[in-house]
C-alpha cells in the first residue's frame, strides 16, 4: 500500500503537446524579464546584418552605376575609389569580412541562450516538475532566440540599406537617384532578413536541447 502511495507521489504528469502560441507567449515574458541582454544581443544582430546588407546594396548600386557608362559618372566613381574595370568581380577581402561579423554574431547570440539557460535551471526544473515535455522547453528557447534573431534582422536590413543609400547620394549625386536598383536593394534587405533569421535559429539549436535535457531534481539543487 506504501509502495503503491509513493510510486503515485513520484509520477509526473505529461502535457499534452503545447500549442506553438503558448510557447510563444512564454518566450515573450521571458524576453521582457531579460530584457537588457536581449537588446544586447539584438544589438550584434543588428550591427553584423546592417553591414552584410550595406555591402550588398553598395554593390547593387556600383554595379548599376557602372552600367550606365557615362564619362562624368565613371570620374565619380574612380573618385570613390571604385574600380570601374573590376567592378562586379568577387571581393575575397570582403567576403571573409562579411562571414567574420556573421561569425561573430552566431557565436553572441549562442553565448547568450547558453548564459539564459545557466539561469533558468530552477525555472526549466520547475516546469518538468509540472509536465513539461522536452518538446515545450526547445520550442520556448528556439522562439526566444528567433524572437530576437527577426527583430534584430529586421533593423539591421533596413539600417544597412539606409546607410548603402545615404554614401551613394552622397559620392554620386543625382546619378544614384535616376540609376537606383530597387530591386536589387530589397533583394538585400531580404537577403539580410534570411541571413539573421537563420542565424539566430541555429545558434539556439544546441542550447534548447541542453535545456530540455534538464532534470526536474536539478531545480532543487539550484541556490536562490
Amino acid at each position: 500500500m506504501a509502495a503503491r502511495k509513493s510510486t503515485r507521489l513520484q509520477s509526473i504528469p505529461e502535457q499534452g503537446q503545447i500549442p506553438w502560441h503558448v510557447a510563444a507567449v512564454v518566450s515573450w515574458a521571458g524576453l521582457r524579464r531579460r530584457l537588457l541582454r536581449a537588446l544586447i544581443t539584438m544589438s550584434g544582430v543588428i550591427l553584423a546584418i546592417a553591414f552584410l546588407t550595406y555591402m550588398l546594396g553598395t554593390e547593387s548600386i556600383t554595379a548599376a552605376l557602372v552600367a550606365v557608362n557615362d564619362n562624368a559618372l565613371n570620374v565619380l566613381l574612380q573618385k570613390a575609389g571604385v574600380d570601374i574595370f573590376s567592378a562586379g568581380q568577387t571581393d575575397d577581402m570582403m567576403v571573409m569580412l562579411i562571414g567574420l561579423s556573421l561569425l561573430t554574431c552566431l557565436v553572441g547570440i549562442t553565448n547568450s541562450m547558453l548564459m539564459s539557460v545557466a539561469e533558468r535551471v530552477r525555472e526549466i526544473g520547475t516546469l518538468k516538475c509540472l509536465g513539461a515535455r522536452d518538446s515545450f522547453i526547445v520550442q520556448t528557447y528556439l522562439i526566444e532566440s528567433s524572437l530576437q534573431g527577426i527583430i534584430g534582422a529586421v533593423f539591421g536590413a533596413v539600417l544597412g540599406c539606409v546607410v548603402a543609400l545615404v554614401v551613394a547620394f552622397a559620392n554620386y549625386r543625382g546619378y544614384a537617384l535616376a540609376n537606383l536598383p530597387v530591386l536589387a536593394l530589397l533583394r538585400s534587405i531580404l537577403w539580410g532578413f534570411l541571413v539573421g533569421a537563420g542565424l539566430s535559429i541555429v545558434a539556439a539549436i544546441a542550447p534548447a536541447y541542453m535545456a530540455a535535457r534538464k532534470q526536474p531534481v536539478d531545480a532543487l539543487r539550484v541556490e536562490e
